[in-house]
């Protein structure tokens, strides 16, 4: 595999499993160092262990996204044992099916915590700390040659369109794409990336609890469920986690240093605006 990323230190929220744990695993496989942050320690020392095997360091850092001085302290200690942190993803989510007529305050506050306000302060954290290792001239002339960090942030289909039993969801997943292009227009003049993936159907754990949801509110087997959901996209296939690590990887690697700002749609096609 092509060691694009040699010498740089990541951090990864939601790596215990899913998308998380594929992107860390990309990202040391091409040579980085991974912080494996996620609720989950036992999982995510799995995963840790992995890194690990590929020659790689890594540690576990455990994280509650839906609170922010959890996800300070993720990053202070990420930093703490990486020196730096080169790139950061933020991988981390939940999702929940309820119709909008009977959604109630805890759900949709639980998943705009985890969803949207985790990824704005996870982004002002790493953001700070990318900033303040740029050297003082080039802050002072607002412009740098050299790339000083970059920033995945992971939206959903969800988040191009509304969803009539997602209406938190997607619209945390709406908030992400505004939140990135927010962060790129802050970030340009120290030459820091940010950009976000948006997914379509992924087999995934996440995934498998979404469409048993959706199968009891509707009263329809899940399985079929997922498959006529699956019908609709174009390459007639779900994605998979590698789908969007390759896709991370990109954005993270020096053949995207022109891209900021933007939200990739990585779903076969289901999405073209």
């Amino acid at each position: 595999m092509e060691q694009r990323f040699n010498a740089k230190q990541a951090l990864v929220t939601g790596a215990a499993q899913g998308i998380g744990r594929a992107v860390a695993l990309r990202l040391a496989g091409e040579g980085a160092d991974v912080v494996v942050a996620d609720i989950d320690a036992q999982q995510a020392a799995e995963v840790c262990s992995q890194i690990v095997a590929l020659g790689r360091r890594s540690q576990v850092v455990t994280v509650d996204l839906g609170n922010v001085e959890s996800i300070r302290q993720m990053v202070e200690q990420s930093i703490a044992y990486l020196g730096r942190i080169d790139i950061f993803v933020n991988c981390g989510g939940i999702v929940h099916n309820t119709p909008l007529l009977e959604i109630e305050q805890e759900d949709w506050d639980r998943v705009i915590d985890i969803n949207q306000r985790a990824v704005a302060f996870c982004t002002k954290f790493v953001g700070r700390h990318m900033v303040d290792r740029v050297p003082d001239e080039v802050k002072a002339q607002g412009k740098s040659a050299v790339c000083h960090g970059k920033i995945v942030n992971f939206s959903s289909i969800s988040g191009r369109r509304g969803r009539p039993l997602q209406v938190h969801y997607a619209a945390s997943k709406a908030a992400v794409i505004s939140l990135t292009q927010s962060a790129a227009l802050a970030f340009a003049a120290y030459n820091i990336n940010v950009n976000a993936i948006s997914p379509g159907p992924v087999r995934t754990r996440m995934w498998d609890v979404n469409v048993i949801e959706k199968g009891r509110i509707f009263g329809r087997d899940a399985e079929k469920e997922a498959e006529q959901f699956i019908e609709q996209v174009p390459l007639k296939r779900a994605g998979t986690v590698d789908d969007m690590a390759v896709a991370v990887a990109f954005l993270c690697s020096g053949d995207a240093d022109f891209i900021t700002g933007q939200t990739l749609n990585v779903d076969g096609g289901f999405e073209m605006g």
